[in-house]
């Protein structure tokens, strides 16, 4: 034999003998083991249920952690920045943000009691994230906003829209102020328009800035042309031109904040409210005493109730989650006559009776011919008040727009010419008495909003905003800001 073919054969036998071995230790181990006591069969490792055992995988990848922040929650859930790439009026907005950080610290501040809320109802819809930043845009996430078109909310409804969207507007209640109402419509809305316009999410937010007709008719108009049909080649009007990139430079900004100077403070990935049910007709101050919870902060959860009166609304409240279940207890036991005080129909503007809010308070539609200088002259009020209340630079009038105007015979002349003044005003904690009240001028400071400042001087922040109706929807730097306080 050759040497390679003794090889195949030793490596053969060898084979063979290693089988017949092992065969003989089977048997062996076999005849043992049933011979073996019972109480030695326990102590034998059990190899057929060790190999059952889940294999573990090197592969398999941890699942990713919740985030803690509402902002980090919020990026994840972006979906309109892919393919955008540099674009000349996202840039402008987003330097706008950039040298304006305040802004969006500010709103975001005022948003934290409801950016949660908002973003687990996109979430449930499958809507981009980018979209609860929307409130930003329209209303700094100031529930209270009121523009010159009469749109009023976070989400910034118009009364016809508002009212298609089944937000009701009364003496009492005004839908599109309610939190969770007016954020449900706002999302019907942007569905119904991202639909319209084959899932285009950027002609559906032009659309909901200008309405659906306006954007329909400039896509026609181009389709006529033989030009693109997107959002960045339709002629729309110059508001709407910057309104996406507006938005979308603002999620640039949340994606990296830092990198902008912006200082977002976190917020806690949970719910900021919790909504509990009533059956029965409350005040808010009332509902707040009982509770423990700050009367401004429960009204900043529940605007819509114009009165802060249960009235005409729906059969429920939004609470801090803290102090849900104290009063959801406290609602068990008290008597309802303990829920109203006997000054529940108060007007908003304090110091006025019902008769007398009209007069306080109006509003005033231009028809043909009508001047700045002849409005003013029929109401009894100064063309630069008026400027003022409607934030108007000029003089310039449109048929048809809505002028708001106050009644400026219901305070006392001032009796000093100095930036301190002392005025009559009727005191809320008398019956039909009256106080004198101190006129002070507040500079606003860096990170000043109305909240903070309403705090500062111990008064209401509905009532700040109507002593200072040009205010704006973000406080700047600088700003002056009127204060009543008791003299």
């Amino acid at each position: 034999m050759s040497s390679s073919i003794r090889k195949s054969v030793n490596s053969d036998a060898l084979t063979r003998l290693a089988q017949a071995i092992a065969v003989a230790v089977s048997a062996t181990l076999a005849g043992c083991s049933s011979h073996a006591p019972q109480t030695e069969a326990t102590h034998t490792p059990n190899i057929a249920a060790r190999a059952k055992q889940k294999p573990i995988w090197l592969t398999e990848k941890p699942s990713p952690q919740v985030p803690q922040d509402i902002w980090e929650r919020m990026r994840q859930g972006f979906q309109l920045q892919e393919g955008l790439g540099v674009n000349p009026r996202i840039e402008q907005q987003r330097l706008w943000f950039a040298s304006n950080p305040s802004f969006l610290e500010n709103a975001g501040e005022r948003g934290s009691l409801y950016i949660h809320y908002i973003v687990e109802r996109l979430e449930e819809r499958n809507m981009p994230l980018e979209l609860a930043l929307l409130p930003v845009i329209e209303s700094a996430y100031n529930p209270m906003a009121y523009s010159r078109a009469d749109a009023v909310g976070l989400w910034q409804f118009i009364p016809s829209t508002g009212r298609y969207f089944n937000l009701r507007q009364t003496r009492f209640y005004d839908g599109r102020r309610d939190i969770t109402a007016s954020t449900t419509a706002a999302m019907d809305y942007l569905t119904r328009l991202h639909d319209m316009f084959n899932g285009d999410w950027l002609l559906a937010l032009a659309a909901y800035n200008a309405g659906e007709g306006t954007v329909s008719r400039a896509i026609e108009r181009n389709e006529k042309l033989g030009l693109p049909t997107d959002y960045w080649n339709l002629p729309l009007p110059a508001e709407t031109q910057a309104y996406v990139p507006k938005l979308l430079a603002l999620s640039q900004v949340v994606l990296a904040p830092e990198a902008y100077g912006v200082n977002l403070n976190p917020i806690a990935n949970e719910p900021y409210f919790q909504v509990v049910e009533i059956n029965q007709r409350m005040d808010l101050s009332k509902v707040a005493a009982v509770a423990n919870i700050d009367e401004d902060e429960l009204f900043q959860l529940n605007p819509a109730f114009k009165q802060r009166t249960t009235i005409d609304g729906p059969q429920h409240l939004l609470v801090p989650t803290s102090k849900a279940q104290l009063l959801t207890a406290s609602l068990q036991t008290m008597r309802p006559e303990e829920l109203i005080s006997p000054r529940s129909l108060k007007p908003v503007f304090e110091g006025a009776n019902p008769s007398e809010v009209a007069q306080l308070k109006r509003a005033y539609r231009v028809k043909r011919g009508d001047n700045l200088g002849s409005i003013a002259k029929a109401n009894k009020v100064e063309v630069k008040d008026l400027q003022r209340w409607n934030k108007l630079t000029g003089k310039n009038l449109k048929v048809g727009q809505t002028l708001v105007m106050q009644d400026t015979a219901k305070r006392s002349p001032s009796r000093s010419s100095g930036r301190v003044n002392t005025v009559i005003a009727a005191n809320s904690k008398s019956k039909g008495k009256s106080e004198e009240k101190q006129q002070t001028q507040y500079k606003v400071k860096r990170g000043d909003t109305l909240y903070v400042v309403a705090k500062r001087f111990n008064v209401e922040m509905q009532h700040l905003k109507r002593w200072n109706p040009g205010a704006g929807k973000a406080l700047k730097p600088g700003q002056m800001l009127t204060v009543y306080q008791p003299h």
